[in-house]
């Protein structure tokens, strides 16, 4: 007796066998894929042939596709070619499909030519963990995080980069000529390289020059100023720990009850100063909420974007950075001067009025500029900590009273801040964690769109899994 638990003979014949249905368990979250998308009009959704053709060869149905892509991003197989071979040997994916196998051609092209149809899909769900009053509906967090793309550092050229690589390439070439001299004094039979090697090496570093000044001009020409070759929609940008990455600014909108996405978007702008208030906006479309308040970090301060945030009801917590340069040298900054409205006028630290003199224009917006006498400067004993010129000048901003408001809410809200990077931080470790700290697979900015709807797709529906369970969400989806 072995003693030993034995499987089945693998050449064995069963007399019943068993059905796809056997090896899937009620809980197991394929589940949640299956009637998620079941539930979906993929019609109304924009999916591509969605009705059959009635003639030519039967293809693969949306559904069908959906569900594998769905399946792949919740579960970490994002590659079509990796999707393939799942579809192959993944019990779970063989129930999902009932067998079917599309090669890896037809399931990259369903994510290519169903791009928008995929972004709405991800807002379905939204409205699902809606309907399971999984948001909080009150209150979200807004944060943009890098995402690296396809094209590398080498393959993408600034005025800075092709400006360094010039002079780089510039210093390779004298190098080899000052050495062509050194060979050319020396004996034929000591020579350790040919002069014919060292001239086709700086042949060589020339063709790269003419190749790099070719770049510098499509560099001029570009209106940001940069060129990417492999994903012409990528951009270089820095990174909040220090350094760069060439790839995408992805914006969320995070739901402080569950940590849930809101809603996300995906730009190649540089800094999150222009995202506040259209993310609000998406924020506001999804929860539908009574009143809603977002908390950001300093990098979303600006001024027409808490204002446009204000006017559409929505209330922003964002601190204002502490940029000034007054500080550094040790002179008063702009807080210390203290605004009067009904009188319309500032109270420096003196106790001297700034009075309004002029409006004018700068980067756009109406400004109010405020000041004192050159006299009463002079002779304010003070003045030696408030200003280097002849008199202090204050300038305000026509609509600066929403700014106040905005930061006298923000005092009210001590923790905003370790709120607003408990619930940011936790999507975006999840989500480049399922990456594996790689990047996109697709180039150009909506598919890049489109792929970032996948992962947060995938996020959502593993929380929800996760809170409520697979029969419940299943049950909310027959009722709805």
């Amino acid at each position: 007796m072995k003693r030993f638990i034995e499987g089945e003979n693998r050449s064995q014949s069963t007399l019943f066998p068993e059905s796809l249905e056997d090896y899937i368990a009620e809980d197991n979250a394929v589940r949640v894929v299956d009637a998620f998308v079941d539930t979906l009009d993929l019609k109304q959704l924009g999916f591509e042939r969605a009705e059959p053709s009635v003639t030519g060869r039967p293809g693969y149905q949306p559904a069908t596709m959906l569900k594998i892509y769905v399946y792949g991003y919740l579960n970490r197989l994002q590659s079509s070619r990796r999707l393939e071979r799942e579809s192959h040997r993944n019990v779970e994916l063989i129930w999902l499909t009932g067998r079917l196998m599309p090669d890896f051609k037809t399931i990259a092209d369903f994510r290519k030519d169903n791009r928008k149809a995929i972004r709405r899909v991800c807002a379905e769900f939204v409205g699902v963990c809606r309907e399971l009053e999984l948001f909080s509906a009150t209150l979200v967090a807004i944060d943009g995080s890098k995402f690296k793309a396809v094209n590398s550092r080498d393959k993408n050229f600034t005025r800075k980069s092709v400006e360094r690589r010039l002079k780089k390439t510039q210093a390779n070439i004298d190098r080899y000529l000052a050495k062509l001299d050194a060979v050319d004094r020396e004996e034929p039979e000591i020579q350790e390289v040919t002069a014919a090697e060292i001239k086709q090496k700086i042949a060589s570093m020339e063709a790269k020059m003419e190749e790099l000044k070719g770049h510098e001009g499509a560099v001029e020409a570009h209106p940001d100023n940069q060129v990417s070759l492999t994903d012409p929609d990528a951009r270089s940008m820095m990174k909040a720990g220090g350094g760069s990455v060439v790839g995408y600014n992805v914006q969320t909108a995070v739901d402080s009850k569950h940590h849930l996405i809101a809603a996300h978007e995906v730009t190649n702008a540089p800094t999150d100063r222009s995202q506040l208030s259209s993310m609000a906006a998406q924020a506001t479309t999804a929860l539908d909420p009574k009143a809603l308040t977002v908390i950001a970090d300093p990098g979303y301060y600006k001024g027409e974007e808490i204002r446009a945030c204000y006017e559409a009801g929505v209330m922003a917590l964002v601190p204002k950075p502490r940029t000034s340069g007054n500080k550094a040298v040790g002179l008063y900054e702009k807080q210390d001067f203290h605004y009067e409205s009904e009188a319309d006028q500032y109270r420096c630290p003196a106790g001297e009025v700034l009075a309004h003199r002029h409006n004018g224009i700068e980067n756009g917006m109406k400004m109010h500029f405020y000041y004192a006498s050159v006299l009463v400067c002079r002779e304010c004993t003070l003045k030696s900590q408030c200003t280097l010129s002849k008199e202090r000048r204050i300038w305000r901003w026509e609509h600066e009273s929403v700014l106040d408001d905005a930061e006298v809410e923000l005092k009210q809200h001590p923790d905003a801040m370790r709120q607003r990077k408990r619930l940011v931080e936790h999507p975006y470790g999840t989500i480049k964690h399922w990456m594996g700290s790689t990047h996109f697979l697709m180039k150009r900015l909506p598919n890049v769109q489109a792929e970032m709807s996948l992962h947060v797709l995938a996020y959502n529906l593993r929380r929800a899994i996760n809170i409520l369970g697979v029969p419940k969400i299943i049950e909310q989806l027959q009722t709805a």
